[in-house]
């Protein structure tokens, strides 16, 4: 017999509680019943319903199982406190700090955690912010929640900065801060923190797992608005690559163009009496990553499609066209058509073939995963096969027994999938970036081993891509000419 009930499907773990608890108070009810008369009679507590102990006891079990409550004490492992208090003291010094600590380290409860070291021993941090992702942000709350911190926290999501209210705030958090390190030129997002910076001169927490995914140059505009930041003598980027970059030359559309890609290692060393980095070997983490490329056969029509895209360079229907010209297009328009989907010069998007979509349905329609796709109609074709047992929501997926699928780019960071049994990757992105992060979203300290599974279309682009970036290269136009250039039209440049 099971220790506990098995969770009913569908049912989230406070629902089990619940359910547990109806049958623990059936169980466990009791009667009274008398026995002899007169001065003799003896009054004995008896179980309404007569039922063997051990199934009491598993019922029992189960209610304290599922009791998420109880089970969610709260502590730091010990290299969160040794972190927690590293950064407390380069908070003390230069008022900023980088946690460049690998996923699943546990960034956000050290960021949390050193809040409350600055409100309870120092008495300088009394609102915090904390700025992510919109899907991240309710994981966070529950982190905070779990805490029960001393300070006042508030979470954001970066595109809703705007509708922030006016409040001095004390300590901001930045999650995934490589996002704001566009450059030459700073992004939005990067422009809006900076001005708040100024505004409110807080205590400052950034944090990736990835701080220059591509090029050190990233670092810069993610620092720039921090008053002691190592670079702040600087004018403006441009100022600053005089210093840290290695200027190169890149022709454009026939146009000669500073390449400012090549940032230097010197910047990282600066920037070293700020960042406190930490990886998963170090947290113990000894998680066996497994992959598998499976090659499914696509229908006829799309091979069709795209022998004769690679020839003509167009394709005109009744009502929409299909136009790759270029090589940026060609390669953007081959990647969706070998998946199954194609986004028309209209801008409307259709699934021409669901053949991905019902083969992973059929092998996996019966573990709970987690589905990464890259173009917007690839989800509509998920969802036509999966119906309501596919969720893009996180909390969803958490309490039920649902599938979800993501976006592969915004499902990269900020995320934990550690309730998937497995990834499987409807397309993958050209950004080494995301193959990385995206992987690691099932990654836990306890969990040994993780399966991530690769549909690609036999004879498809997916597969040239997934070498570029397993050597951490970007797969780019340069990649798609030597590859396919040969086989597009003649005037693709």
């Amino acid at each position: 017999m099971s220790d506990v009930i098995e969770r009913i499907p569908g049912y989230s773990d406070d629902m089990m509680h619940k359910w547990c608890l109806t049958l623990q108070r059936v169980v466990c009810a009791t009667k009274e019943v008398k026995s002899g008369r007169g001065r003799n009679t003896v009054v004995r507590t008896v179980l309404k319903s007569p039922t063997h102990q051990d199934v009491i006891d598993r019922i029992n079990r189960s209610v304290e199982f599922y009791n998420t409550e109880s089970n969610m004490e709260f502590k730091y492992r010990d290299y969160q406190e040794e972190i927690i208090e590293q950064a407390n003291q380069i908070l003390s010094d230069h008022r900023f700090v980088y946690l460049g600590m690998q996923v699943r380290t546990g960034k956000t409860l050290t960021s949390l955690g050193l809040a409350e070291v600055r409100a309870t021993r120092h008495n300088d941090v009394e609102n915090v912010l904390f700025l992510t992702k919109k899907k991240a942000m309710s994981s966070i709350t529950d982190d905070s929640d779990l805490m029960c911190p001393s300070y006042t926290l508030f979470v954001m999501n970066y595109e809703s900065m705007h509708k922030l209210p006016s409040i001095k705030w004390d300590m901001v958090v930045l999650d995934e801060a490589h996002g704001m390190g566009a450059f030459p030129k700073a992004s939005k997002r990067a422009k809006q923190v900076r001005d708040m910076i100024k505004k409110h001169n807080p205590f400052v927490v950034l944090m990736s797992g990835t701080p220059t995914p591509e090029s050190y140059s990233q670092m810069y505009h993610q620092i720039y608005g921090i008053p002691t930041n190592p670079f702040s003598k600087y004018t403006n980027f441009y100022r600053f690559a005089d210093d840290y970059v290695n200027v190169t030359q890149l022709k454009i559309n026939g146009r000669q163009m500073n390449d400012y890609k090549k940032g230097r290692s010197d910047i990282l060393k600066a920037m070293k009496p700020y960042t406190i980095n930490y990886t998963q070997k170090e947290a113990g983490f000894k998680v066996d990553t497994k992959e598998h490329v499976v090659k499914v056969k696509m229908s006829d029509k799309t091979y069709e499609l795209c022998k004769r895209l690679k020839k003509d360079e167009v394709i005109e229907g009744k009502k929409e066209v299909i136009l790759a010209d270029t090589a940026v297009k060609m390669m953007i328009k081959l990647h969706q058509l070998y998946s199954g989907t194609i986004k028309f010069e209209s801008g409307k998007s259709i699934v021409l073939d669901d053949s991905k979509a019902v083969f992973i349905h059929d092998n996996f329609g019966d573990k709970k995963i987690g589905i990464f796709y890259k173009f917007v109609a690839e989800l509509e074709a998920l969802k036509a096969v999966y119906g309501d047992k596919l969720t893009t929501e996180l909390d969803e997926f958490n309490n039920t027994d649902k599938s979800i699928a993501l976006q592969v780019v915004s499902g990269r960071e900020g995320i934990s999938l550690r309730k998937a049994e497995l990834l499987v990757y409807y397309n993958i992105d050209f950004s080494a970036t995301t193959y990385w992060q995206s992987r690691d979203r099932m990654t836990t300290k306890e969990r040994l081993t993780s399966d991530v599974y690769w549909i690609f279309s036999d004879g498809g682009i997916e597969e040239s891509i997934y070498k570029a970036v397993t050597k951490k290269k970007s797969f780019t136009t340069s990649h798609f000419k030597r590859e396919y250039g040969s086989t597009s039209g003649a005037s693709i440049r």
